[in-house]
């Protein structure tokens, strides 16, 4: 099954989209009220609100919107990244600590609206954690504010139609009470509930059998892998691209095992992260000519995640790279995120079919410095590490 592990947009903005978007609560309200209320697309505003819009004088609207332009001239510094009117939908967030939770706090702390797809067996445990309030400190944004989430919806990646779905997995309890989970249905009901989105993230990846050493993987094993990491990515591009606006953007995540050997990491979990960019580079060509779309993947190092924990050796990955890296430190999800903000920013409009690093440089490193056949070369270190 598609689980999370290491597991974007530059188009004009439309008056005619903002007006058309529904309200988004205040995140903490809007969990408390429980789910029914994020199927809602309704805004209600009191009548007091709506006498106290009428009571402005043209004047006054013209101080109100320049102390506004004022007061957002002193946030801005530099080049920004600006994702206000734009609309991401994060495939593959199921807690609050992998790469694809950051991914989705820095485009909401950039302005993005955020609707996530979280594997169908985690829905309740991950719905029920926001509702309670123990996502809260993760949620919190640069400017203090929490991360909203508009809409949580149920998605299973391996499967593109209801048609595809096994007899087995319909009857699975742990399936039980949610629908239109395929990813032809959470298009189409992203579709209904939106109309369209601009930034699409794939953060979402499985290997069954990925402890195993590759010549000790099954041929159902190896093909799970890849269905999984990399077809999955296929899929959604397929079935969202026709909603995606012109100028739009999307990121998935990789691994370095795509191109060197990483022991450790198998069951065809090397093989589908080597297809996931060769169909990055393919699919940047056909996205960008046909919709005007960019396509790109971030190789990510190690991070502590939940899901990365699966492997079992993830720690001795964080050593390895603190200790042979160009940068000695600890990689954050967060400069995972701030990555895929940029990527999915206008700054980036002229780049897609790329492998953008993130891993402290560690993908440059021919040899690992820390070898005892190393002991006598004079290897800078970092003073401060």
């Amino acid at each position: 099954m598609a689980t999370t592990t290491t597991t974007t947009t530059a188009a004009a903005f439309s008056l005619q989209m903002a007006t058309a978007r529904p309200c988004i609560w205040s995140s903490r309200g809007a969990w408390k009220a429980g789910p029914a209320m994020l199927q809602s697309g309704a805004c209600h505003i009191s009548s007091s609100a709506r006498l106290f819009g009428r009571s402005f004088t043209s004047s006054s609207i013209k101080f109100v919107k320049a102390m506004s332009e004022t007061s957002e001239n002193k946030h801005v510094a530099g080049l920004p990244i600006n994702l206000k009117g734009k609309r991401a939908f994060i495939a593959g967030v199921a807690d609050d600590n992998g790469y694809g939770w950051a991914i989705a706090k820095a485009l909401a702390a950039a302005g993005a609206e955020i609707l996530v797809g979280t594997w169908v067996p985690a829905l309740n445990i991950f719905e029920s954690s926001l509702r309670r309030g123990k996502f809260d400190e993760s949620r919190v944004l640069p400017d203090g504010s929490l991360m909203e989430i508009t809409k949580v919806y149920p998605l299973d990646a391996v499967f593109d139609n209801p048609q595809d779905v096994p007899e087995d997995i319909k009857a699975n309890k742990r399936y039980a009470g949610s629908s239109n989970w395929t990813v032809q249905e959470v298009a189409e009901t992203v579709k209904n509930d939106f109309g369209s989105i601009d930034i699409l993230v794939h953060s979402l990846a499985n290997g069954p059998e990925v402890t195993k050493p590759l010549l000790e993987t099954s041929r159902k094993g190896y093909l799970a892998a890849l269905s999984a990491s990399s077809y999955s990515y296929i899929s959604l591009l397929k079935h969202f691209l026709p909603i995606i606006n012109p100028g739009g953007s999307s990121v998935s995540l990789t691994y370095i095992a795509s191109e060197r050997i990483i022991p450790g990491y198998g069951g065809g979990m090397s093989s589908a992260k080597a297809a996931l960019e060769s169909d990055t580079r393919v699919l940047a060509f056909e996205a960008g000519r046909k919709h005007r779309v960019r396509i790109n993947t971030i190789s990510a190092g190690p991070l502590r995640s939940r899901a990365a924990k699966a492997i079992g050796f993830i720690d001795m990955m964080i050593d390895y790279s603190i200790a042979n890296a160009p940068l000695q430190k600890e990689l954050s999800a967060e400069e995972v995120g701030n990555a895929a903000a940029f990527l999915a920013s206008p700054l980036a409009s002229a780049i897609t079919g790329a492998v953008i690093y993130v891993d402290n440089g560690l993908h440059a490193m021919g040899v690992g410095v820390d070898s005892p056949i190393f002991k006598d070369l004079d290897i800078p270190k970092d003073e401060h590490h």
